[in-house]
C-alpha cells in the first residue's frame, strides 16, 4: 500500500464524528495531524488504501456509497459486540473481521460457467501508481443480467506496524508516518463483499506481487506453494466482477 495513493486521498478525507444507531461503545472520530485526517474507532482506523473504494472513480471492485463514518463506526461496533476476536489472515500482520453486508454490495466474484465464460476479459491492472501492473481477469457487471447481493463483508486489516513498513519502503519517512497514523493497532485496508463467512483464497497474481516485496507494492511475504496451489484451484473456476 504505497504512499502515493495516500497522498492522492489526503485532500479528500472528511472530518466529523458519528454515533452509531446500534448503541456504540465508542464514537468514530476524525484524528487530525499536520497533513491528514483519519477516521478511527476504538479498534480500527480507516486507511487511505481502503478509501479508494469510496473516492476513486476508476475503482472497479464495487464502490461504496454509505458514508465512511458510518462504515467505520459499524465495523468497530460489530467487533466489540461479538467479543473482539480477529480471524488470522495470510501473515501475522493481516487479520479479518467478517460482518453482515450492511453496505448491500453485490458479490465481487462468481463461478465461471458455460453461460458466462465468453464474458471473461483480461488485462494488465495496477491498483496504485507505484505498483507493477499485473495480468488480471474479470467479468464486467454490466454484461450480467443480475449480480446477487453478498451475504457478508470481509473487512481486511493490516497492523499499524506493517502499514508503516510498506510506506517507508515506498519512500516515506518512518517518523512522519508514525506521527501521522492514529494510535490504534489495526487499519482497515480493504473491504470485500462475498457470501462466505471466511477468507477466500488470495488471487495467485497477488501472492506473486507480495513475494516481489514492498518496493513493488507487495507485502514482502514469501511464496507459499501449498497456498498458491489452493488459490489456483479456486480462481481457475472463478472471476471477479468489475463495475
Amino acid at each position: 500500500m504505497p504512499g502515493a495513493i495516500r497522498q492522492a486521498f489526503r485532500s479528500l478525507r472528511g472530518g466529523g464524528s458519528l454515533k452509531g444507531s446500534c448503541g456504540a461503545r465508542g464514537t468514530v472520530r476524525a484524528m487530525s495531524t499536520a497533513a491528514s485526517k483519519y477516521l478511527t474507532g476504538k479498534h480500527f482506523f480507516l486507511d487511505p488504501f481502503a478509501e479508494r473504494q469510496w473516492d476513486d472513480p476508476s475503482y472497479k471492485g464495487g464502490r461504496i456509497t454509505k458514508s465512511k463514518e458510518e462504515f467505520t463506526q459499524r465495523v468497530n461496533d460489530h467487533h466489540e459486540k461479538v467479543g473482539g476476536d480477529l480471524v488470522d489472515g495470510y501473515a501475522p500482520f493481516c487479520k479479518h473481521v467478517f460482518v453482515p453486508n450492511f453496505l448491500e454490495l453485490p458479490v465481487q466474484a462468481v463461478p465461471i460457467t458455460d453461460s458466462n465464460e465468453k464474458l471473461v476479459q483480461s488485462g494488465y491492472v495496477r491498483r496504485t501508481p507505484k505498483e507493477l501492473p499485473v495480468l488480471s481477469r474479470w467479468i464486467s457487471e454490466s454484461s450480467l443480467e443480475t449480480v446477487p447481493v453478498a451475504k457478508m463483508l470481509d473487512v481486511i486489516l493490516y497492523s499499524r506496524k506493517q502499514i508503516i513498513a510498506e510506506r517507508v519502503a515506498q519512500g516515506d519517512k518512518e517518523e512522519d508516518v508514525d506521527a501521522e497514523l492514529p494510535q490504534v493497532d489495526w487499519g482497515i485496508i480493504s473491504i470485500k463483499a462475498q457470501d462466505e463467512d471466511h477468507e477466500i483464497p488470495m488471487q495467485p497474481i497477488t501472492m506473486m506481487r507480495n513475494a516481489l516485496g514492498k518496493e513493488e507494492g507487495g507485502s514482502g511475504v514469501p511464496m507459499d506453494r501449498d497456498k498458491y496451489e489452493a488459490s489456483v484451484k479456486y480462481w481457475d473456476s472463478h472471476a471477479t466482477i468489475q463495475s
